[in-house]
């Protein structure tokens, strides 16, 4: 239960979904997400695990119900399962209703179990590409079978898993039917992305990887039977029912469908910025606050602030050729 006033946006939205950043590194360097060598930050700046608690700890007195830890790639922080288990605390009071995770799958394998035993119930997992050669190149660092291991090893720890996949013209396009008929084999939920205008990419690269969901969506109904479904499950996606399956698919298309007017979610990142939006550049610093004083009073006080300034949506746009609110900051430093 929240035993504050809960939140509530200028648009009467009330905010019960955060997504928390716990680390801008990642073990892959993926081209859609970072630069090939990036300069991370460094560790004074990163809330500590204790802070990153206290923060939470705040969100969900104020009536946040749902956790997601993001990154980077969230495994690769030194110690973040004590961070985890620390947060087990609030689902066994009840007050919050999910901790989950967006992962890329490269350390599940070590961590799944201890995951499960922590109270996560759900991953996301993100695979762009089912091809050893086509997911080297894409995560230029990364390893296939390595990332399937870790989804076998989520599996068998009872977790539910979820595949991400960014859409990608020209590069994943052929895969369309195999991975979504994978995913139906395994028993994995299944979400596609347009791929978003954040970070360093120039306007002519990001438009050639730009494939419309609606278009990937028409190729699927080529194949299969499509059925609109109204599930909302606090997300962006919409989702589909396959008649020849039986599995849902979701799509989250940012900039062919905006999804603002149900957002009920707000992004940290790992030093502790507090953007409203994912496609607006403004944001609060929570830092300060935490660090200025042991009183919650004085963090709360800066979060009510920020969420007064929640906009009612964000400007992506990849009409006319061009792209209209690009954001500057790499997808990694606000959080998957």
């Amino acid at each position: 239960m929240s035993t504050h006033a809960p939140l509530i946006d200028p648009f009467a939205r009330p905010i019960q979904y955060l997504r928390v950043s716990v680390t801008d590194r990642c073990d892959f360097r993926c081209t859609y997400c970072m630069a090939e060598h990036m300069t991370f930050l460094p560790k004074k700046d990163l809330l500590s695990l204790e802070e990153l608690d206290r923060l939470c700890t705040a969100f969900i007195g104020l009536g946040v119900e749902k956790l997601r830890i993001t990154g980077g790639e969230p495994l690769v922080r030194k110690g973040i399962l004590t961070f985890f288990q620390g947060m087990r605390r609030h689902l066994d009071s009840g007050a919050l209703k999910e901790l989950t995770l967006t992962t890329n799958g490269s350390q599940l394998a070590k961590f799944a179990a201890p995951l499960a035993e922590a109270g996560v119930r759900r991953v996301n997992i993100s695979l762009d590409t089912l091809d050893d050669a086509k997911f080297a190149t894409i995560t230029r660092w990364g390893r296939l079978p390595q990332v399937l291991a870790g989804i076998e090893a989520a599996r068998a720890a009872g977790l539910k898993i979820k595949i991400n996949v960014v859409a990608l013209k020209g590069f994943n396009e052929d895969e369309l039917i195999p991975i979504t008929e994978w995913c139906a084999r395994e028993g994995h939920d299944l979400t596609f992305i347009e791929v978003m205008p954040m970070g360093e990419m120039s306007e002519e690269a990001r438009l050639d990887q730009y494939w419309p969901l609606k278009d990937l969506r028409a190729r699927l109904a080529e194949v299969y039977t499509l059925t609109d479904l109204p599930d909302r499950t606090g997300g962006p996606a919409r989702y589909v029912r396959i008649a020849e399956t039986g599995q849902r698919i979701g799509f989250i298309t940012p900039l062919t469908h905006n999804f603002c007017e149900s957002c009920n979610r707000v992004r940290v990142t790992c030093t502790g910025e507090l953007f409203m939006c994912l496609g607006q550049e403004d944001m609060a610093d929570l830092r300060a606050p935490l660090r200025a004083s042991t009183d919650d009073a004085v963090l709360e006080q800066a979060i009510r602030a920020a969420i007064a300034r929640k906009p009612k949506g964000h400007d992506f746009d990849y009409s006319r050729q061009r792209v209209a609110g690009q954001m500057s900051r790499h997808m990694s430093h606000t959080g998957g």
